[in-house]
Parts: structure tokens; sequence; C-alpha cells
């Protein structure tokens, strides 16, 4: 999946706490973007979707994290556990996409997302057939839509900012290669 879906996916985390305690929606906003951006760090540092990417064990802080929230609710904790959970799912939900290549949609390299704990690489599952794909486009707006309705101010921004760079993103995915491979060659 692309970034900007993983960012919706965030803001989506956040938006039932900005229903519940509006004070607390900006911190939840702030990690759902964090959360949701930082495991494809690792595309400059390490192995794409390996180094900073845990389907499994990522839950153990997300869960620690959320249970802290809970008990001791403040914009750092809340925006802790909403960072967590959101690196979380955006670990594991690549293994919905394809695999780890230039061109996903030729389908030559079935590895989606490392698995730590299982000690091999998960197999893509191409319910989103690329990143950029339309269903992809589709989840980011989906996935953007509650934000846009709860919040207002930086936060709809950002939301709407997110589906425009995503739509972006789907219009030129497929041209992308060509400038991509001789940087990875």
């Amino acid at each position: 999946m692309m970034s900007p879906t993983h960012v919706a996916a965030g803001l989506a985390l956040a938006t039932p706490v900005a229903v519940v305690s509006p004070e607390l929606g900006t911190a939840a906003a702030v990690g759902g973007v964090v959360g949701g951006v930082v495991p494809d760090l690792d595309l400059f540092a390490g192995h794409h979707r390996k180094t900073l990417h845990f389907p499994v064990y990522a839950w153990l802080p997300a869960v620690a994290a959320a249970a802290l929230a809970a008990l001791r609710p403040s914009p750092a904790t809340v925006g802790l556990a909403v960072a967590a959970v959101a690196a979380a799912v955006h670990s594991a939900s690549d293994v919905l996409g394809a695999g780890e290549e230039l061109r996903p949609w030729e389908r030559t390299n079935p590895n989606a997302v490392y698995c730590h704990a299982c000690g091999r690489w998960l197999r893509a599952r191409y319910l989103i057939r690329y990143d950029g794909a339309p269903e992809d486009l589709l989840a980011t707006a989906v996935l953007a839509a509650p934000a846009l309705v709860v919040f207002d101010g930086p936060v709809r921004l950002l939301a709407a900012g997110t589906v425009a760079v995503g739509a972006v993103y789907a219009a030129f995915r497929k041209r992308l290669p060509r400038y991509f491979e001789p940087i990875v060659e």
C-alpha cells in the first residue's frame, strides 16, 4: 500500500479518540500520522518491509501503549498509543498488498512483509494489487473520510491533502519505475 493509505489509516484510528475526547484529538491524529509513516522509513535505512516492519511484534508495544493511555489519558500517552497501533496496523496490513518490487503489477516477487516472529517473508495477498492501484486510492479515501468529517482545521486539511497526494501518486505510479531503476540498480 502507498504511504497516503497508511497515513489515512492512522487518521482513522485517531478519529474515535477525537469523538470521545476532543481535547485529545490532535494528539491522536499526530500519533496516527507518525505511526502510519514510521515503518516505511526502512526504505532509507535497511531493507524495506523488514527493518521497521513488525507484523507480529509491533502489537506488543501497541497493546501496552493503549493500556497506558486508557489508564492515564493525556496528549502524550494517547499520541503514543495511536502511533504504536498505527505502526502495528501498517506492518500487518502490508501483507494485503503486492510484493516488494518496482513493478509490483508484474508479480515477480511474492514477498510482502518480513515476519520476524516466523523467521520468514509473508506472501503478498494482492487484495490491493500494487501501491497506487485504484483500489489503494479508494482505501485512502475511505480511511480519510472519518477524519474529514470529525476534525477541522489542520487535521482536516491533512486528511484532504493525504487523499490528494494519493491521487497524484496513483495517477503516475506506473510511470515511476523508469526513474528509479537507475537508483536501485
